[in-house]
């Protein structure tokens, strides 16, 4: 049971993108058993299966439309402990038999909560589904929260802020990198929580969050593995399927983030750092909220400023200038709302840390200014489609995929045609992104230092 912070979740972002970069590779020669399946529910729960027969596996997957960013005002963190809370008795299982029936058939169970979604999955093999479908469709609806349930769990999440974030001198900076990146957008606001926050939560503000979000019309269950579609679909009615609709959710209409137009710094020094580093943050648009080929264009970007060790700042900082230990780039663009672009690095040897920041900053501007060259672009296109060339190997990544993308506005669609989309964008659409959104005078830049480094 986890939360995914800003570095976890920009990861997986990234590798769910690269994954479905080869969706039509894979569907020029794919068999027609591997089609991706969608339809619903009578209640309106989503289903979406992804066949693959290579392997006696199945990976099980529930995406809740309800994550920290949809949290009621003071209650920060209550999706997250309501993550914790999903695995607690039920009026028709006890407390700990759905995690004991897993581990008993060798299948594996876990949870994570992000700004936009909650996601709970297990792998297991095929003959097992019924059972996990039968074990999430119970607790859709039926847990029994009690004030000592409550207080128990409530103590676990606060000592694990203490330990992920507290204790963790980059988690504290992240932290307050956001809450100054973003001036109105609930991201801002930490997906754990805030802890003075965390320790009001109690079991009417549960009970509140449980009867307004978890319901079948507020969910997209997605199976991946070793079955068939028509199987898939008499299970999911024969269970999820008995599971009362609940009232049709407004809108997730969240505050609009206001023209930024200063440059701001956060500065953490601390006695735990021997290595200072950097990150500096735009606010850019999503896939979601973007206009048409923006998103793809600054995905793009990311991947010829600092996606790898071919990148522009890993060639020029790593290799070249010799001043860097690392040096990237990365856009979170699988989100509800505008998200944001990074670059970041470290110094090595006997650079400064301001070293390496005038010359990632360097290279912002120069490409900007005079943007990228076709074969740049071409070939960072190429990468994307030939690192993930087996992408069904991973079919866990897969359900991620389509979970990720369904919960924050986008349907099956936009997964199988966003390749397509990729090879469209031009080199003076990665240009202009650059030149439009990398602004450095609108930029969020954050330090963490060692604690001789105070005010350097």
């Amino acid at each position: 049971m986890t939360f995914q912070t800003e570095w976890l979740r920009a990861a997986l972002l990234a590798t769910s993108l690269a994954f479905a970069a080869t969706s039509p590779v894979l569907a020029e020669t794919a068999p027609s058993e591997w089609k991706v399946t969608d339809f619903l529910l009578d209640n309106g729960m989503e289903v979406v299966v992804i066949p693959d027969h290579r392997a006696p596996i199945v990976t099980h997957m529930v995406w809740y439309k309800i994550g920290s960013a949809d949290e009621p005002p003071g209650k920060s963190g209550i999706a997250h402990f309501f993550e914790h809370l999903m695995f607690k008795a039920t009026t028709n299982h006890a407390a700990g038999e759905f995690d004991r029936a897993v581990s008993d058939i060798g299948g594996s169970n876990n949870a994570f909560t992000s700004y936009d979604y909650t996601a709970f999955h297990e792998t297991v093999a095929p003959q097992a589904l019924e059972q996990m479908m039968s074990f999430e469709a119970d607790r859709m609806r039926n847990l029994i929260l009690t004030d000592d349930v409550i207080k128990t769990e409530r103590d676990v999440i606060l000592e694990e802020r203490r330990m992920r974030i507290d204790n963790n001198p980059q988690a504290v900076l992240d932290e307050e990198v956001n809450a100054t990146l973003w001036q109105n957008q609930p991201y801002r606001i930490p997906v754990i929580g805030w802890m003075q926050e965390m320790e009001q939560l109690n079991r009417i503000d549960a009970t509140a969050f449980y009867d307004k979000y978890y319901r079948p019309n507020n969910a997209v269950l997605i199976v991946a593995g070793d079955v068939e579609p028509d199987t898939v679909r008499a299970l999911a009615e024969k269970t999820f399927g008995k599971v009362a609709r609940g009232p049709d959710l407004p809108p997730r209409v969240r505050p609009v983030e206001p023209e930024q137009n200063t440059k701001r710094t956060v500065t953490l020094s601390d006695g735990r750092v021997s290595v200072p580093s950097f990150s500096t943050q735009w606010v850019v648009p999503s896939y979601h909220s973007g206009k048409e080929g923006e998103a793809e264009a600054l995905d793009l970007l990311a991947e010829i400023l600092g996606g790898g060790t071919r990148s522009r700042l890993y060639q020029q900082l790593v290799v070249k200038q010799g001043i860097a230990s690392s040096a990237g780039a990365y856009f979170q663009g699988t989100m509800l709302d505008d998200t944001n672009f990074t670059v970041y690095g470290a110094p090595r040897g006997d650079a400064r840390l301001a070293d390496v920041e005038g010359a990632v900053d360097a290279e912002v501007v120069r490409i900007a200014k005079d943007g990228v060259t076709d074969e740049e672009l071409e070939k960072a296109k190429d990468r994307y489609v030939r690192s993930m060339i087996f992408a069904r190997d991973k079919q866990d990544s897969m359900a991620n995929i389509y979970g990720s993308t369904l919960a924050t506005g986008g349907n099956v669609q936009d997964v199988q045609q966003w390749p397509d989309r990729i090879r469209k964008v031009t080199a003076d659409e990665v240009k202009a992104v650059a030149a439009r959104y990398l602004v450095l005078d609108r930029s969020t830049t954050g330090y963490l230092l060692p604690q001789t480094q105070a005010g350097n």
